[in-house]
């Protein structure tokens, strides 16, 4: 039997109806990816916004100066879009490549002038004149120790710091003893490359170290020296940040091995666990735990000066802060509803402040012409990556001997060979560990204090 002609015009209809509600679905799927996408936490439509309005102002050069919102939103353009960069890039998205294009890219964008001037002095003015690194850090801090438990955290740190005076010792040795066999002095390789890698970055490391330095040699000033051993700090750095990196990715292929942002493991620790991260903070909390914060730096600020005044020694109140919060967390004075808002301030701290202060690190505090200076010397790169790779070896080791978690333990250590705070931020964010700040403060602050001190020590007997 043969269709009519009036049903074959039906099915014509239908067939028709169906191949245009299947384009509207296409077309309407693809709009459902286009407003599923992100920027970072941020759907990309608002992103676009910021960016819209950030070209605005650079391109007509009205940008303000010394206004801290404009200094924010600019750095929350670039860092989350460098960051899904780095999050994209193959190989290197698993060695730490978000952090290392967020920090090192623009820091090389700044080197080229391929980045505007009003926008590069906003970004600086900001992370100099703020002391916007502090403020992280103090937050970190006081958020993972306060919603830390005491007992765990008493057998983390006394252990870690066994940890810290193995890698010392010998990554000193491994450093030092491989630049003998590249050909150079023990003295080069040691003083001027394997010492300021640990020596707790630039300001309270690589600086005094160049200052001990000079009043033993003469005929030499600080300045000449810190030239010379800051691009030792710069590319340790850089080596740590990918260490950190493959430390990440060898805990997601071996979860035996890590404790996810813990340095051991306690039934004790876990309870706290639980019971601070089972149910919503309140704001209210979170408010309480900042306020804390600020609290212990003000303490801290004055115990400085009064110990600088005083005894004069200089203690950095980063550690002071360390100090009297671990005292405080460990005697048991640290209430618990401030307990439960440092947990809620370390992750809003962690998801929503490390991408833009990263850039502004990269932009303000790296010097791309440091960095590459080592480059030019083989023997030199072979000691700094060998010292470093050492440190993490041995911290990993340590760590499995002790009962800590290798991963997290090698993660925290590494820091020591970094550039101070920022270095132990761009570490810690490539590990995807920023938990371990407290730990990393302790590596980079006491680390770096006993590096200084034995090279200046050992300086002066040989020289």
């Amino acid at each position: 039997m043969t269709d009519s002609p009036t049903s074959v015009n039906l099915n014509k209809d239908e067939q028709k109806s169906a191949e245009s509600d299947s384009k509207s679905s296409k077309g309407s799927g693809l709009w459902f990816k286009i407003k599923s996408l992100k920027i970072g936490f941020m759907p990309v439509g608002l992103w676009l916004v910021l960016a819209v309005g950030y070209v605005l102002l650079a391109i007509t050069n009205v940008m303000p100066k010394n206004d801290m919102l404009i200094s924010l939103g600019v750095m929350v353009v670039f860092s989350y879009l460098l960051e899904e960069i780095g999050n994209n890039i193959p190989i290197l998205k698993s060695l730490g490549g978000k952090v290392l294009v967020v920090t090192f890219l623009p820091s090389f964008l700044v080197f080229k002038h391929w980045l505007p001037d009003s926008t590069v002095k906003t970004v600086s003015d900001f992370m100099n004149n703020n002391n916007f690194l502090m403020f992280f850090i103090t937050l970190l801090v006081v958020g993972s120790i306060a919603s830390m438990n005491r007992k765990t955290l008493l057998k983390a740190t006394s252990r870690i710091i066994v940890v810290l005076l193995l890698c010392d010792v010998i990554g000193s040795l491994v450093g030092t003893g491989v630049g003998m066999a590249l050909g150079l002095s023990a003295y080069k390789a040691y003083f001027f490359i394997v010492a300021p890698i640990m020596a707790g970055g630039v300001g309270e490391g690589a600086m005094p170290m160049a200052m001990g330095y000079a009043a033993i040699l003469s005929g030499t000033t600080s300045g000449d020296i810190f030239g010379q051993i800051l691009p030792a700090v710069m590319l340790g750095s850089l080596v740590a940040v990918v260490c950190a990196g493959a430390m990440r990715k060898l805990g997601e292929k071996k979860p035996e091995l890590t404790g996810n942002g813990k340095l051991i493991d306690d039934e004790s620790d876990k309870l706290e666990s639980l019971k601070t991260k089972g149910g919503e903070v309140s704001i209210e909390k979170m408010l309480m735990a900042m306020v804390m914060a600020i609290a212990f730096y003000f303490l801290a600020v004055w115990l400085n000066y009064v110990i600088k005044t005083y005894l004069h020694f200089n203690l950095p109140s980063p550690i002071i802060v360390l100090i009297v919060l671990m005292a405080a967390k460990m005697l048991g004075y640290i209430p618990k509803d401030i307990a439960e808002g440092g947990a809620a301030l370390n992750t809003f701290v962690v998801k929503g402040i490390t991408p833009p202060l990263l850039f502004g690190v990269g932009v303000a505090q790296t010097d791309w012409n440091k960095l590459i200076e080592v480059f030019k010397s083989p023997a030199s790169m072979v000691v700094i990556l060998v010292t470093v790779l050492a440190i993490v070896a041995t911290a990993f080791i340590s760590a499995k001997v002790l009962g800590l978690y290798p991963v997290d333990t090698a993660i925290a250590v590494s820091c020591c060979s970094g550039q101070g705070g920022t270095g132990a931020l761009a570490i810690l964010a490539a590990g995807d560990r920023m938990e371990l700040m407290p730990f990393a403060q302790v590596a980079v602050r006491l680390g770096g204090a006993m590096t200084v001190t034995v090279a200046i020590f050992i300086m002066g007997l040989v020289v």
